[in-house]
């Protein structure tokens, strides 16, 4: 059955490949700093249909901005204005264009926490993290192969927390263990795929990390 579809009025604007695809989830970021994961069901033309959940539905004439990969690049941020809401139907127009947040924008710090990799079909992968930000990591596994543009399951132990998030491979190298002899390990960026609390949880863990070395020194 078709999904019905909230009416479009013509507003300016934004290129196919600024908008998210539909069917795929997007974080939507109201101008209380508030963040939910929203699903798009509609993404064509000069505005997008979104499935919210009803408690993160906002009011019309809200401004919202929505974020979504862009990797390897970092994610693209996209103004919005809410223009109609239906139950948990929201529409949404563009109000500028869409803007890729770099991965440098992001405060990045720790080295050593524990992950695993989780792939379907695939032994969970365990290593450990080179640095992290809210927005990407970089990690070293043993004995794995990964594919640039591969999603991955992240499993991360920062401090007292876990965290379990969705990444895309960005870059993978491979580095022969040789002293001693050992099996090959493949250095792992994947940007995530995360919601503001999650990405709230990172923040948090990183800039503790700084005061701690700071302290030491």
């Amino acid at each position: 059955m078709p999904v019905p579809r909230l009416p479009i009025t013509g507003v300016a604007m934004t290129t196919p490949a600024q908008l998210p695809d539909a069917g795929s989830y997007v974080e939507m970021t109201a101008s209380d700093e508030q963040a939910a994961r929203v699903r798009v069901v509609h993404a064509e033309g000069a505005g997008l249909t979104l499935s919210a959940p009803l408690a993160a539905v906002p009011r019309v004439g809200t401004s919202v901005t929505l974020r979504w990969s862009a990797a390897p690049r970092g994610r693209y941020a996209l103004p919005c204005a809410v223009v109609e809401v239906e139950e948990n139907r929201v529409e949404v127009h563009p109000a500028g264009e869409a803007v890729v947040e770099q991965q440098r924008h992001f405060v990045r710090g720790g080295g050593g926490e524990q992950i695993i990799m989780r792939r379907p079909g695939w032994r969970d992968a365990h290593g450990w993290i080179r640095d992290i930000s809210e927005n990407s990591m970089r990690a070293h596994f043993e004995g794995t192969n990964v594919v640039e543009g591969e999603d991955l399951q992240l499993w991360i132990q920062l401090g007292s927390e876990i965290v379990d998030i969705p990444a895309v491979a960005s870059r993978v190298a491979m580095l022969p263990q040789q002293v001693p002899p050992g099996p090959m390990s493949v250095e792992i960026v994947a940007i995530f795929a995360t919601e503001e609390s999650l990405a709230r949880i990172i923040r948090r863990y990183v800039m503790r990390q700084q005061l701690l070395s700071r302290t030491r020194a």
